[in-house]
């Protein structure tokens, strides 16, 4: 089903603001308002922080549990008599004595009439313990005294004090640089909770959401503008704009659901992703932009956010540069090489820039940083994914399409051997042109080896597969040759499809003729024409569409010059010359490359290139001389 304009318009903005709406969902949310951020041995980013009051020094969790532990080591838990049973011997459940086990308990107190008695711990038996010792069956007669044992247990505990000194007024906490440690970080925790008490409310949560969607709204944006200034193109395509918040989405998604658990791992999650599969199918450009939009969005909910941009800033700079064409799988796993020496190099750059001691680096990052290299080389997998998902189209693929052992191509070669020549021609000189104006020479290449795939169906009915002086259009009025001709249009379009070919391929097919007229049997209708009648041009018209890329421009300007140039009789270079610039300026002329973002300076370089291409590959031999002697 085809969607109406508006309502594709209606899924492109509802991509994005679907992943808006699940960033900021996702972003880590913190139960207080101290605006700072640090980790343990990393340097202090913020400016000096001075005590504005007193505050105590509260004891961290670490701290409390061995005192704690301390306290309890020598705690004797009560136990009372069950009314009924004999004294002795003690016997406890097999739960309380496993209890008292795990609870490493050497004594208990045992309450008799308020009065209580200690006795060891081997001195209580379990029924079946009992019975191996004294040959009877017995059942428990002592049990936990749990409101006297608790008591006793919390008035020990509340004896601990909970702070273990305080911060003057005035006095310095912390300074820019200074690396976190382990007492720095205690003093820190302590400003934390006595600034909650002070400054947390409920409207600072709300601004603190506010924040968070106007960032991200912001940076979405920016995006989008990016798109209208220098692809918009893009805009229009309903793939490609699921594609951009669909793949972003992914790794910001991972991210954020990760660093709910622990920031380190956020160097596991291969945000190179981003770069590389956007480059496969687009440019570096769009690539490299969309891979910082996607750091910046995730940035906020990482501890040490300077860190996180710069290493993944690089990174993402290497991985574009890396696959400026990627036509092999190897690449893929050279890149991710370099992006691990790229991480590392960076990584240990900062740490000692920051803190200048090597002993501030954390090992575990390096692990990370291996491990993100391997994720890195499974984007072959998702490569395939999405260029079967958003039908779009790999270097990898076009590599595999240009394989002329390919059992279409080898049908193709059999049996319109001349159209094959002539493809394999126009595609050298596509590719070429290609290169010299900054287009995609590979997808042009491509294109250019199936433009002519129609011929299939009729073969015999094109010049170039004909045997000299046998031509069958000869022997049919202009109109039915122009038909037969043009056709060869139409039925490339159906064996592309049959064979299950990309519609970017398809597009070459149809608009390699762009809409021409077939000028040969045109003419000769006009010429046949009885004085007073005319001819309607549109029955010999291609229909169409015009080319409306740079890569279908240059494909329909090398098939023409090519085919003409085989009907010159000289091949000089002013001949040669002559007809490059004559049926280039003809199809300018018709129109042809209106649709085309082609400048006046990428028409002259392309010029340029077919009138050098075609003097080289037409250039005269030395003739060998007779030997004239017998």
């Amino acid at each position: 089903m085809k969607l109406t304009t508006l309502t594709r318009n209606i899924v492109k903005v509802l991509a994005f603001v679907i992943l808006g709406a699940a960033t900021v969902y996702l972003y880590p949310r913190y139960d207080s308002s101290f605006p700072y951020r640090y980790e343990v041995g990393k340097p202090w980013a913020y400016d000096r922080i001075v005590a504005e009051h007193d505050f105590p020094i509260y004891k961290s969790e670490q701290q409390l549990a061995k005192e704690q532990d301390e306290v309890l080591r020598d705690f004797t838990p009560y136990y009372k008599y069950i009314p009924g049973q004999p004294l002795t011997p003690l016997v406890a459940s097999l739960q309380d004595r496993e209890q008292l086990l795990k609870e490493h308990v050497e004594r208990v107190a045992i309450v008799n009439n308020k009065v209580s008695t200690t006795y060891p711990l081997s001195d209580i038996y379990t029924p079946k313990s009992a019975y191996v010792a004294f040959a009877q069956n017995y059942t428990p007669n002592i049990v936990r005294d749990t409101v006297t044992t608790e008591q006793l247990r919390n008035a020990l505990l509340s004896g601990i004090s909970l702070t273990c000194g305080v911060v003057q007024a005035g006095e310095k906490v912390v300074d820019r640089g200074d690396i976190i440690t382990d007492e720095i970080a205690t003093i820190l925790q302590s400003m934390k909770i006595a600034y909650d008490q002070e400054h947390t409310t409920g409207k600072q949560t709300v601004f603190s959401i506010i924040g968070e969607i106007t960032l991200v709204c912001l940076l979405l944006l920016l995006f989008v503008i990016y798109l209208y200034i220098f692809r918009p193109a893009f805009l229009n395509e309903l793939q490609t704009m699921l594609f951009f918040p669909i793949l972003s989405g992914l790794i910001i998604i991972i991210s954020l659901l990760v660093l709910r658990y622990t920031p380190l791992a956020v160097y596991l999650i291969p945000f190179a992703w981003v770069p590389i599969i956007t480059r496969v199918f687009y440019d570096s450009r769009t690539a490299l932009f969309l891979h910082i939009i996607t750091v910046l969005l995730v940035a906020p909910a990482v501890p040490d956010s300077l860190e996180f941009i710069m290493l993944q800033f690089a990174a993402g700079m290497v991985a574009v540069a890396g696959l400026k064409d990627m036509t092999k799988r190897a690449q893929l796993a050279q890149t991710a090489g370099w992006i691990l020496v790229t991480y590392a190099v960076t990584y240990t750059a900062f740490i000692f820039s920051t803190t200048g001691d090597w002993h501030n680096l954390d090992f575990r990052n390096y692990i990370c940083f291996g491990i993100n290299s391997i994720l890195i080389i499974c984007a072959y997998g998702l490569i395939y994914l999405f260029e079967r998902t958003f039908h779009l189209l790999s270097s990898i693929t076009l590599v595999e399409l240009t394989d002329i052992n390919s059992s279409l191509l080898m049908d193709f070669a059999q049996k319109a051997p001349g159209s094959f020549q002539h493809s394999m021609q126009v595609s050298t000189l596509a590719m070429e042109a290609a290169k010299k104006i900054g287009a995609k020479s590979l997808l042009v290449r491509t294109g250019a080896l199936y433009h002519d795939i129609g011929k299939l169906a009729h073969p015999e009915f094109f010049t170039e597969n004909q045997p000299e002086g046998q031509n069958p259009l000869l022997d049919m009025t202009p109109e039915q040759a122009a038909h037969i001709v043009i056709s060869h249009v139409t039925d490339g379009v159906k064996i592309a499809q049959r064979n299950k070919l990309p519609e970017v391929l398809i597009n070459f097919i149809v608009s390699h003729h762009g809409t021409s007229l077939t000028r040969y049997f045109y003419n000769t209708a006009v010429n046949n024409a009885e004085p007073g009648t005319s001819v309607n041009p549109e029955l010999f018209r291609y229909p169409g569409p015009k080319p409306n890329t740079k890569e279908a421009a240059i494909l329909m300007m090398a098939d023409a010059v090519e085919a003409r140039s085989r009907s010159l009789k000289n091949y000089t270079e002013l001949a040669i010359n002559t007809m490059v610039d004559d049926m280039i300026d003809q199809q300018i002329a018709e129109g042809q490359f209106a649709q085309t973002p082609l400048s006046f300076k990428d028409v002259e370089d392309i010029k340029t290139v077919f009138k050098e291409r075609l003097l080289a590959i037409n250039h005269h031999r030395i003739k060998y001389p007779a030997i004239n002697k017998q």
